[in-house]
């Protein structure tokens, strides 16, 4: 179905793959296309409880493609207008998947490939992962990314590295907050599997309450109708089904039902 991604499904964990190694896992039309379609099919599978996003090969994502970099170059505003947009929704796409996606980093992430780490809800990466928002050196800017690179990096970081382009390392990028867990290369699925063990273990319908909360409440004014929003979601959460059989089985020592499945 896909031909420069490779999914693959064990139990409730579903693992992306950008496979296209032989150009360090550069964005396409192609692939821009394929990770979006994928992200919103995964949406509706109301079994799923986490996502590992990883690349084949050297690298995690190395950007654009320098062939479609070079079609790009003879765009009209439309034609650019359009293909940004295109990539808009694939972030957005991944950023609004039900359930937590797990990035998995490893050699370079440049440019668009930040743009990709930032959308995920956690991020882990090997010692040796390097990141750079180069678009300036192209005579670019990160635009479509910085909704989420400056959300997950911060704004003073992001200051910084859009205007430079310099290159930082992974242990950078977990002082600065774009990174949750830096392990060694040998060490990045174990640490990805112990993630995903906490998040299966987990209330499915809770986790995914709770990734939609933080993005719903991060940035807004905590006002009168915020505070009844949130009132109403725990509400409505605790008069659930899942709710009802985790405080019961928590009240009474016995295992979660959910971790039966």
């Amino acid at each position: 179905m896909y031909q420069h991604l490779r999914i693959d499904r064990a139990g409730h964990v579903a693992r992306v793959t950008l496979n296209r190694p032989e150009v360090r896992n550069a964005f396409n039309e192609a692939l821009i296309a394929e990770l979006t379609a994928a992200f919103a099919a995964l949406a509706q599978d109301a079994s799923l409880r986490a996502v590992v996003l990883a690349g084949e090969g050297k690298a995690f994502c190395a950007g654009a493609d320098l062939n479609w970099m070079k079609a790009m170059a003879g765009y009209s505003w439309d034609e650019n207008h359009a293909d940004a947009g295109r990539l808009a929704q694939m972030l957005w796409t991944i950023y609004r998947c039900p359930v937590p996606v797990i990035a998995r980093v490893h050699g370079d992430a440049y440019a668009g490939g930040v743009g990709l780490v930032a959308a995920c809800d956690i991020v882990v990466a090997a010692e040796g992962a390097a990141f750079c928002l180069s678009e300036a050196k192209l005579g670019l800017l990160p635009a479509t990314i910085a909704p989420y690179v400056v959300r997950a990096l911060g704004e003073q970081a992001s200051r910084r590295y859009f205007v430079t382009a310099e290159r930082f390392g992974a242990a950078e990028a977990q002082r600065l907050g774009l990174v949750h867990e830096r392990v060694a290369a040998e060490a990045l699925d174990a640490k990805i599997d112990e993630l995903l063990a906490a998040l299966v273990a987990n209330g499915p319908a809770a986790v995914r309450a709770c990734k939609r909360l933080v993005q719903d409440v991060a940035h807004a004014a905590i006002t009168p109708p915020l505070r009844d929003d949130t009132a109403r979601r725990i509400a409505d959460i605790r008069a659930s089904a899942e709710g009802r059989a985790g405080v019961q089985s928590f009240l009474n020592k016995t295992p979660a039902p959910w971790l039966a499945d």
